[in-house]
């Protein structure tokens, strides 16, 4: 019997799935879902029995032989603060998953659908890999400035990981020997600090730390969002959408597209030129920080995500980091394929079963 992997990436407007055979992919789907699609469920959660069946007829479309899966892999979603790895959907997960234990977000759907599905089939086993909240920092990077706010790991760990662990392969080195600074850079930008294999420390990428980004607005002087937040001119609502949705590009530019902004400093657009440069400057002190985090000993610099296909993006980046270590530009994020090659490792029984508590 051939041993297929499935691969499922629940996003905000999208359903990512993808299935392969051993390295090779034989299929891969992005469904996208419109305002329209979403309207009518009232929360994450309730939008689950309507992707899982889009999935189900995109495999039946594609004759994919559903009893050939063996490992189903979801994108991990807001879970409770857990160590890098694969886990085995269990109960407690689910659970965690269902009420949002840390957050709603769309990817919270991935295990459960990797459950359900897997429930039906023959030799299928679920499981998530890397979610965004994993944590691995050292005690003191949560350390905020006061006691009653700690600093969290939230960031793009699937394909940070993903990223570091291919570099080190091609290189035939050890990625638990190395210190690598990986910054993705995407719809959100995380810079972590990887030290020998564990992300000690990186900026949150989700809701206010760090560089801006073309739709989040990074970190911004407190005392001024304070004030704008209880002058009466803004709903909370509102305030959140400032840091997440039209923070950043969209704030300066009205548009959270990257190349366009690109190709608008190209044109002569003094005020494109000035925010991308910012942007730049931004994320170039972020990797600065996190090279103090490894004392300077940095074996790499890894830039990734789809803003590292912008070579002037890269360029105006690469001026202000190339003293700290050797570049290596990954461009996009493959995500689909991280999934997959984690199920692989379970198929080949190379990678360790975590359990979720």
């Amino acid at each position: 019997m051939q041993q297929l992997i499935l691969a499922i990436n629940p996003g905000s407007t999208s359903t990512k799935i993808a299935v392969y055979r051993s390295t090779e992919r034989i299929f891969i789907k992005s469904i996208n879902h419109s305002a329209e699609d979403l309207q009518d469920f009232k929360n994450i959660a309730s939008q689950f029995k309507f992707r899982m069946q889009i999935i189900l007829d995109e495999l039946q479309s594609a004759h994919i032989e559903l009893d050939n899966i063996t490992a189903i892999m979801g994108r991990g979603g807001l879970v409770k603060p857990i160590p890098s790895g694969v886990y085995a959907v269990n109960e407690i997960l689910k659970e965690d998953l269902r009420i949002g234990v840390m957050g709603q977000h769309a990817s919270n759907l991935g295990g459960l659908i990797a459950d359900e599905i897997a429930s039906h089939l023959p030799a299928a086993k679920a499981y998530i890999v890397d979610p965004v909240v994993v944590d691995e920092f050292e005690d003191i990077a949560r350390i905020s400035g006061h006691p009653a706010f700690e600093r969290k790991s939230i960031f793009h760990t699937l394909n940070q990981k993903a990223i570091a662990r291919n570099h080190a392969k091609t290189h035939h080195l050890d990625y638990n020997e190395l210190n690598l600074i990986v910054c993705h850079m995407g719809g959100g930008i995380s810079v972590g600090a990887h030290k020998k294999g564990k992300v000690v420390d990186v900026n949150q990428a989700l809701d206010g730390d760090g560089p801006f980004s073309p739709e989040r607005s990074g970190s911004l002087p407190m005392g001024d969002v304070l004030e704008a937040a209880f002058s009466g001119n803004y709903t909370l609502d509102e305030m959140k959408k400032m840091l997440v949705g039209k923070g950043g590009y969209m704030a300066y530019l009205e548009t959270n597209d990257a190349y366009k902004v690109e190709t608008d400093a190209k044109n002569g657009d003094k005020k494109a030129t000035l925010i991308q440069e910012a942007m730049a400057y931004q994320v170039a002190k972020e990797i600065g920080a996190m090279s103090t985090v490894l004392n300077g000993d940095v074996s790499a610099i890894l830039l990734t995500g789809g803003i590292a296909y912008g070579k002037p993006f890269i360029n105006l980046l690469s001026q202000r980091i190339q003293h700290i270590g050797r570049i290596f530009v990954y461009p996009g994020e493959d995500e689909m394929r991280a999934l997959a090659m984690n199920g692989l490792r379970v198929i080949m029984g190379e990678a360790e079963i975590m359990e979720y508590k």
